[in-house]
């Protein structure tokens, strides 16, 4: 199967195309499209990907689904566009930066800026049908993406992984503490940011591993 994403990726995932799950996902996902209001848009499903490449790749920050409101997702995990309103996780992420790195909340919530210094944005399930939150769970999505952080986890080394909830804490298990730095908090979301994401410090963490391990800081 000729899956549009970026070359770095597709040569490495390119057996999970061929699998019998996958197969299966895309069929599911094309009637989707054809027939509800999905997100994002269908050309954006593999952004995380085209803005990050493999060899690029210095940090993971696991979401879940992406944003099921009109105008908000668009391929990469908290990430919302120029000019759409801060999702409530989104700002508690910026509230956390700003205590933690002194840096001002940026005047909009798009995290291509992130994406391309070597951030993955990767939702677990990389596509959802209007309104209707986790509608394209258990599809095969969650297969494709645990394939992928076990390519980063086995390939590379001295990977940042922002584990945030026990949702993306559960799915990156399996990861070696001992060859990447995983850093566990509470989600960012309203109900659960001030039992510890606020006030985590995990972007100042981040960037002293990465220059520890000779790699160039986020400019977060």
């Amino acid at each position: 199967m000729d899956v549009k994403i970026e070359d770095s990726w597709k040569k490495r995932l390119e057996n999970e195309f061929l699998r019998p799950y996958f197969s299966n996902l895309v069929s599911f996902v094309k009637n989707e499209y054809q027939n509800h209001a999905v997100f994002p848009k269908g050309k954006e499903i593999f952004n995380a990907f085209e803005h990050c490449s493999f060899e690029n790749t210095k940090v993971v920050i696991l979401g879940q689904d992406p944003y099921h409101g009109p105008g908000q997702a668009h391929g990469l995990s908290f990430s919302v566009r120029e000019g759409v309103p801060f999702p409530p996780s989104l700002l508690n992420i910026f509230k956390e930066i700003n205590r933690d790195l002194g840096k001002p909340i940026p005047s909009n919530g798009n995290l291509s800026r992130w994406a391309d210094q070597g951030v993955l944005l990767l939702n677990a399930t990389l596509t959802v049908r209007a309104h209707l939150a986790g509608s394209h769970q258990n599809k095969g999505w969650e297969e494709f993406t645990d394939a992928v952080i076990q390519k980063i986890a086995l390939e590379k080394e001295h990977i940042v992984f922002m584990l945030w909830g026990a949702y993306a804490q559960k799915k990156a298990a399996f990861i070696s503490s001992e060859k990447h730095l995983k850093l566990h908090a509470p989600h960012p979301s309203p109900l659960s940011a001030h039992r510890g994401f606020l006030g985590c410090g995990h972007f100042s963490k981040a960037n002293a591993y990465l220059r520890e391990n000779g790699l160039m800081e986020i400019n977060w």
